[in-house]
């Protein structure tokens, strides 16, 4: 018997039950797949995506909110061939029609047109005549400024290039994206095309890629004939059943009042897990027949419900939404939105409650098809101006690693800078990597101090140590290890600041005993 027939004869009959019938609904969506075909480019208009709409509704509520940025900053060094590089992007834009796509309304409805591919010119600052200082903060303000630098979706080219030259073989290279036009994997899609690209118009060849068999275009318009009549009723049936009409908003404790309309300020910390612990929580994942996205939901929502006092939480999260293979090659933005909704009633065990992650979130992926804007339409939630629907705080595992841009003859590392933009209270953004998980945590600042956010990293980084030794522990023994070690970080704390105070006092004391002797000296 191999292992996987072992295991599937060790589930319960519930489980063999759920299994045969999530791959019965597997095999059944596989048989009625509707393939997507080209388009004619007659009319030159299309309807948007639904994900598009979502995004073109937000920015005509703050046109050109930088917060849609997709940037990617790097240092080249090396012999740079501008004129390749140049020809690359060229390329890119004339492969992926949604880069240089703009948005216009025509009878109070948003449709995409498709502009000429542009001749594309790559801008060069020279900054090597600058001290090399001067250099460098230069190269921060310039990537801070593109940062915060908005597109115009009615009439800008939606990828946006500059090359700053440090010397001759110093360069930073700053991109931008909208992200009307691309998601994650669309950075891998980009990287991956112009280091072919690069590679070969540097020897002077020609493209060695073949043609995309369709464009995003293609796709919005399919997505919008497939996406109706039995199979859209079906998915807003499991939707309305999961999260009902009175979906939980998530009351968590802000060091600073609410603003009554949402703001957009935010900022980020990072949390790194070594390798050696990365090693034994994925023992624990795989012994427990899960997934690690699963294992760090389950302690995000032990936290949200230690912070809030509720049972009910609710998650947002991403998926690629790429289950066509047509779409898989492209530029463009499918990432969808999923509402994960776990009842953390009856204290449960924190293996209990991975069962009740995993069933909510697998259930979710049988019916990820359903836009997230078609199901905050359809559940109609009460509308905030103070908050986003449906969820406040999102969980991201990037498991898929893009490429790294390799160009020949050049060593080229990323650099960031701080993004002062957020889109909710809480986004967590986990990276796996082979040297560990990296926790990014993206925070709205006029919510939460940066204190605040460094305690909830430490809380998080606790509670998975905890789980990894002890997965049977209730969920009130968790809560109570997190108050115990904060009581004995803060009792430390306090010590440390009485110690602080004392060094500071004596010192304090003796510059007034050396002013008293100069004095006396003096008279």
């Amino acid at each position: 018997m191999t292992d996987l027939a072992k295991r599937i004869a060790a589930l319960s009959p519930e489980k063999r039950k759920l299994l045969l019938q999530k791959l019965s609904n597997k095999n059944h969506g596989l048989s009625s797949y509707t393939p997507i075909i080209h388009q004619s480019r007659e009319s030159n208009t299309f309807p948007l995506s639904f994900a598009q709409q979502r995004l073109w509704f937000l920015d005509q509520l703050e046109p050109g909110n930088p917060a849609f940025n997709i940037c990617q900053f790097m240092r080249l060094t090396g012999r740079l061939n501008v004129a390749a590089l140049e020809q690359s992007f060229q390329e890119v834009l004339r492969r992926h029609e949604a880069l240089r796509t703009t948005f216009t309304v025509v009878d109070g409805q948003p449709l995409q047109v498709i502009a000429p591919t542009p001749v594309f010119k790559i801008p060069v600052i020279n900054l090597q005549e600058l001290p090399e200082d001067t250099r460098e903060s230069k190269v921060l303000q310039l990537a801070n400024e593109e940062v915060e630098k908005s597109f115009d979706l009615t009439k800008d080219c939606l990828l946006r290039l500059t090359l700053l030259q440090l010397s001759e073989i110093e360069y930073a290279l700053l991109l931008s994206i909208h992200h009307i036009a691309a998601d994650a994997w669309s950075i891998g899609v980009l990287i991956h095309e112009i280091t072919t690209f690069y590679e070969s118009f540097s020897c002077g060849y020609p493209s060695p890629l073949p043609q995309l068999p369709i464009q995003y275009v293609d796709f919005a318009v399919w997505q919008r004939q497939w996406l109706q009549g039995e199979k859209l009723e079906t998915l807003l049936s499991y939707w309305k059943q999961q999260l009902g009409s009175q979906l939980p908003v998530l009351e968590l404790p802000t060091d600073k009042p609410r603003p009554t309309v949402q703001t957009f300020n935010g900022a980020r910390q990072c949390l790194t897990l070594p390798k050696s612990f990365c090693d034994r929580l994925k023992a624990l994942y795989q012994r427990e027949g899960i997934t690690l996205f699963m294992i760090l939901l389950a302690a995000f929502q032990t936290l949200l419900y230690w912070y809030t006092g509720q049972e009910d939480i609710v998650v947002g999260t991403d998926i690629a939404n790429r289950n066509q293979p047509e779409v898989r090659g492209l530029i463009g933005f499918f990432v969808n939105q999923l509402v994960l909704r776990t009842n953390l009633s009856g204290n449960p065990s924190f293996r209990e409650l991975l069962e009740r992650v995993r069933e909510v979130t697998l259930d979710a992926y049988a019916h990820q098809d359903l836009p997230f804007d078609k199901l905050v339409d359809a559940l109609n939630p009460v509308r905030h101006m103070a908050r986003p629907p449906l969820f406040q705080v999102k969980l991201i595992l990037e498991n898929t690693q893009n490429p790294s841009l390799q160009l020949s003859g050049l060593t080229i590392k990323s650099f960031q800078v701080e993004k002062p933009k957020t889109q909710l209270d809480l986004l967590w953004e986990i990276v796996e990597t082979e040297q560990g998980i990296i926790a990014a945590l993206e925070y709205n600042t006029d919510l939460f101090y940066s204190t605040t956010i460094a305690r909830m990293l430490g809380h998080f980084e606790t509670t998975l140590n905890y789980v990894v030794t002890k997965p049977t522990a209730k969920l009130n023994e968790l809560i109570e290890n997190l108050i115990s070690i904060d009581k004995q970080q803060a009792s430390i704390q306090n010590k440390k600041r009485k110690e602080e105070f004392q060094l500071k006092l004596k010192k304090v004391k003796r510059q007034v005993i050396d002013i008293t002797k100069k004095t006396e000296e003096t008279r």
